[in-house]
């Protein structure tokens, strides 16, 4: 029998006899003795009834091994009521009479124990710590009072001192860093490791590990969640830092992602070798690989490298050259091949000192005097590894993954470079922001590349550069190539149309960000020719800007077969924006101190004070670094845009509304975006 007929002659079954159940369970009763202790409850023939509905449900085969029949179902069904009211009943029979005393024995054995004291302690959960070894519980229920204490004076935070403990938790409060009470291997390594911070950069003093030999329980608790928490803050500090980079300044924009306390402790207590496992959190990067590198090399080496002695001021006289002992020197420190035994200050040589002064900020000259001489012998060597420990304490707070391509930027060397594949393909000069404008550090994504952009000029040029030269010259702007617009509210917008004279340049490299600075070409070609290139508002000009977009569209879309000429031919009057649809990172960096491809260790002038404030914040700070919340980047809409003339303002993208987008039909008066800088 099959189909519906049957499934309600089951229900109908199962019913029945959950209703019957109270009256056989009390002609049972009457039976064996109601009174007696060993007769079963109501209960018990409820359960009995529907685990026999049950039984017959399961007996009819399934149509599939996958799926029960709705019959089936429906004894389930019917069981799971009977069991819950079973379970819902008193659990203890009434008091037995003297006449249910004398039961056989047999029948109080057949009959389910009602003793409340048996019935608690099967129903008591298992012991968490009885399979440790006993001088292992010992510690294991010390740390479980500590770590249920109120006060907490081991743990920086209430988040971290959370992880620790659901870590702990998770495997039943069993100590990480001991076996039967002993240290262990992973301790003894991870103990190690910690000695040598150093080597990153860091200090050891900011990481004390404890002694476990001849403690007590509670001793060895204590020492156990404070090696702990010392390797939590050692991998966080390693990972991403040993303060907030805000310390430093708020012109920065960086991830600086802290690792998770509770992946850190997992990956210590899976690994063959925690030593090697706490590396993994050091940054991936190849440029912090080689100052690690090259902070060994510093350390292991004896100071005493040789220094220009001061001395008389040496100039150029070109028909009776100066001569002094320290021109062979002078020659090595700056590059320049000649013989040890001349010694005369050449026209050669005194060329190659202006292009030193010029580099590093001196007044050019091309004589050999006192500041001169104290730039050429440069820091002294422990400056110099404090130089490139605050480098590379700046690592820490980028991205460890990079992807396959990205833009790097180091500030104080002016430069920019192209990175695929591992492997460098494009490198150009810049030009980066004013010492008092500075260049953001960031890390963002390439978005898209515009051609022939509008530049729209912020409020502080406005009203600070282009209005007074109004007021003295009303002229001014229309010979600069300038629009003036007057706004509804009275504000004032000033433009620059696409062009060749256009500030912007041909070309835009649009990354959104808060600081609203992208990269750009400039009219102004003749600053590239300087050595020193902080010349802009906070954006960042191109040398090379047609050969740039080139390389970009080439990685992002790489079927276009992109050329340099084939970007130029793209050059007019109307604005044009190309998506790049693979990911491509922008990183604006701050390398003053990095390692060149010839492995020289390369020192640059710290011309924002960044390093400077970075070493005095390592000196001085500890901080937790809490993960960045998530940030509204292009859906964020912008509430101080103006609406446009004879229609609703739209919902625009904070980025769009400050750059635009091409393709928008040109207005008589257009209203502006907001500022940005260039």
């Amino acid at each position: 029998m099959s189909g519906p007929r049957l499934e309600r002659i089951l229900a109908s079954t199962a019913l029945a006899l959950i209703l019957a159940a109270p009256i056989g369970a009390s002609a049972f009763a009457q039976d064996a003795g109601a009174s007696s202790a060993t007769a079963a409850t109501p209960s018990q023939a409820a359960a009995a009834a529907g685990a026999a509905a049950a039984r017959q449900a399961a007996a009819e085969p399934a149509p599939s091994a996958t799926a029960a029949t709705p019959s089936q179902a429906a004894a389930a069904g019917a069981a799971a009521v009977a069991t819950r009211e079973a379970s819902a009943a008193p659990g203890t029979a009434p008091a037995a009479t003297s006449e249910t005393a004398t039961a056989p024995k047999d029948a109080a054995v057949s009959t389910p124990a009602t003793n409340p004291a048996v019935a608690s302690e099967q129903a008591a959960a298992p012991d968490p710590l009885a399979a440790l070894d006993p001088a292992d519980r010992a510690v294991a229920e010390k740390i479980r009072d500590l770590l249920a204490a109120k006060s907490d004076t081991i743990f920086a935070s209430k988040r971290e001192r959370a992880a620790v403990e659901a870590f702990y938790q998770g495997r039943h409060l069993a100590p990480l860093w001991l076996d039967k009470g002993v240290e262990n291997a992973r301790a003894q390594a991870v103990i190690a490791r910690l000695k040598s911070a150093d080597a990153d950069g860091l200090d050891v003093n900011d990481y004390k590990t404890p002694t476990f030999a001849g403690l007590s329980p509670d001793a060895l608790a204590e020492a156990e969640l404070k090696l702990t928490q010392t390797v939590v803050t050692y991998a966080r500090h390693l990972q991403s830092g040993r303060f907030p980079y805000t310390r430093v300044s708020q012109n920065i924009e960086l991830p600086q992602e802290p690792p998770d306390p509770a992946q850190i402790l997992a990956k210590l207590a899976e690994a063959a070798n925690a030593a090697t496992a706490l590396d993994e959190f050091s940054p991936p990067h190849e440029g912090y690989k080689k100052l690690k590198a090259m902070l060994a090399q510093m350390r292991a080496k004896p100071p005493g490298a040789k220094e220009i002695a001061d001395g008389q001021l040496l100039k150029l006289n070109a028909k009776a050259p100066m001569e002094d002992a320290r021109v062979p020197l002078l020659r090595d420190k700056l590059g320049l091949t000649g013989d040890a035994s001349d010694l005369r200050y050449d026209a050669k040589l005194a060329e190659a000192v202006k292009k030193f002064q010029r580099a590093n900020e001196l007044p050019v000259t091309g004589n050999l005097d006192s500041k001169t001489i104290k730039e050429l012998n440069g820091p002294p060597r422990d400056k110099q590894i404090d130089t490139v420990i605050s480098n590379m304490e700046r690592w820490r707070w980028y991205p460890r993954d990079l992807g396959k391509a990205y833009a790097i930027v180091n500030l104080p060397d002016f430069t920019l470079r192209v990175v695929h594949n591992d492997a460098q393909v494009w490198s150009t000069r810049i030009v980066i922001g004013k010492p008092d404008m500075p260049t953001p550090l960031l890390s963002e994504t390439m978005k898209y590349i515009t051609i022939n952009p509008t530049w729209n000029v912020p409020p502080s040029i406005v009203y600070n550069e282009y209005m007074p030269v109004l007021q003295r010259d009303p002229m001014a702007l229309e010979r600069m190539g300038l629009k003036l617009v007057y706004n509804r509210d009275g504000s004032v917008h000033i433009y620059q149309p696409p062009g060749e004279a256009n500030a912007l340049g041909r070309i835009r490299f649009n990354f959104p960000n808060r600081f609203l600075v992208y990269q750009h070409d400039t009219p102004d070609k003749h600053m590239f020719a300087h050595d020193v290139r902080a010349y802009s508002h906070g954006c960042m000009r191109v040398q090379d800007p047609a050969k740039y977009a080139e390389i970009l569209f080439n990685i992002a879309r790489p079927d276009e077969n992109w050329t340099a000429d084939k970007v130029k031919r793209m050059f007019g009057a109307g604005e044009q924006d190309i998506q790049l649809p693979a990911q491509i990172w922008v990183l604006l960096t701050y390398q003053n101190a990095f390692v060149d491809d010839a492995g020289q260790l390369q020192i640059r002038r710290d011309i924002y004070n960044i390093d400077s404030r970075t070493l005095a914040a390592i000196k001085s700070e500890r901080g937790m670094i809490e993960p960045p919340q998530e940030r509204k980047r292009e859906q964020e809409v912008v509430a101080t845009s103006q609406r446009r003339p004879g229609g609703a303002t739209p919902r625009v993208s904070f980025f769009e509304a400050l750059f635009g987008f091409g393709g928008r039909p040109a207005q008589s008066r257009p209203v502006p975006p907001r500022g940005i800088s260039r």
